[in-house]
């Protein structure tokens, strides 16, 4: 399996699975050109995998299966596929081992720290037992263009376009329309959320979460319906399916930290709710330990099939 690791300035997101540092969940940084580079936790990216798993849309693979298979020019080459803000691989490790054929992902991440993560953590095999193999990319997705997609079979994020701006959203479709490559988004945070048993709380802490993820120009819980409005505007065909987190008594560990961040998130957008804020988390995370706190977080996948480059149908 090939590691290399390309210089900066290739096509990326810099922002892995959940817009997280230091394991809270809602936050996006790294954004700024600064020869810093943030720490995301992988931790954290661990610890919400096998929910991400079981979330996304099954549904949207067979459509992309016939368009992996009847690309132009395919021949034998192997799928080329560009995961966009790739955190620590998880979009590989569920999606290689269920398309056939010879892959070689490219993963795209601002941090060298969790495309190692990636890179270690890679898939070896496709569903048919060909060779999967990876490299490494680091770079900015403001630069990704139809050129930087040239060769590509495919394009991949989890949990990005929520915190992508309209200006950013716009340019990835402009991008794999312009290249004539499908592109699978998924995990779209779709701003709503289900607690069991209910609490009077709930909805002010959504509203406010909601409102935090839209802040500056981010999109938030708006970008699902600007993501197929502008794959559309490119002459796409998009198909749009739910791929909400169910979160029972077996996910305690990742619901307690989504409370964590939720809640958080909440009260830096609305300071005043913090008195209340505090009562209110202590009493879901005592619920949540006890196996009595069920929560639903929805999500939207996106599956995006431009016209092929060449004049293929």
């Amino acid at each position: 399996m090939s590691t290399a690791t390309t210089p900066a300035g290739g096509p990326d997101s810099g922002i892995p699975e959940e817009k997280v540092r230091t394991g809270v969940p809602g936050q996006r940084v790294g954004d700024q050109d600064t020869d810093e580079v943030p720490r995301y936790a992988p931790q954290w990216l661990q610890l919400r995998e096998p929910a991400d798993a079981a979330a996304r849309a099954a549904d949207l693979l067979d459509p992309l299966r016939i368009r992996l298979a009847n690309r132009p020019g395919r021949g034998g080459d192997d799928l080329v596929i560009h995961d966009l803000g790739c955190g620590t691989g998880s979009m590989g490790r569920w999606l290689a081992p269920r398309l056939d054929g010879a892959q070689h992902w490219i993963l795209h991440d601002r941090d060298p720290y969790l495309l190692h993560f990636a890179t270690v953590g890679a898939p070896k095999a496709a569903a048919d037992g060909s060779h999967v193999g990876v490299t490494t990319q680091r770079g900015d997705i403001g630069r990704l263009t139809a050129d930087a997609l040239s060769g590509a079979s495919l394009v991949t994020a989890s949990a990005l376009l929520d915190v992508l701006t309209t200006e950013e959203i716009d340019r990835l479709a402009a991008a794999c329309a312009g290249a004539g490559v499908p592109a699978l988004l998924t995990l779209s945070v779709a701003g709503r959320v289900e607690l069991t048993p209910a609490d009077p709380l709930d909805a002010e802490i959504a509203e406010a979460f909601n409102t935090h993820q839209r802040r500056g120009e981010l999109l938030g819980p708006d970008a699902i319906t600007a993501a197929c409005e502008a794959f559309a505007r490119c002459g796409a065909t998009v198909r749009v399916n739910p791929s909400p987190w169910r979160l029972g008594p077996d996910e305690a560990a990742l619901t307690a930290e989504w409370l964590r961040g939720w809640v958080g998130a909440a009260v830096e957008q609305r300071p005043e709710l913090a008195a209340r804020a505090e009562a209110y988390l202590e009493s879901r995370l005592t619920a949540c330990a006890a196996g009595e706190l069920r929560v639903v977080v929805h999500h939207s996948d996106v599956l995006a099939l431009p016209h092929p480059s060449g004049g293929a149908a």
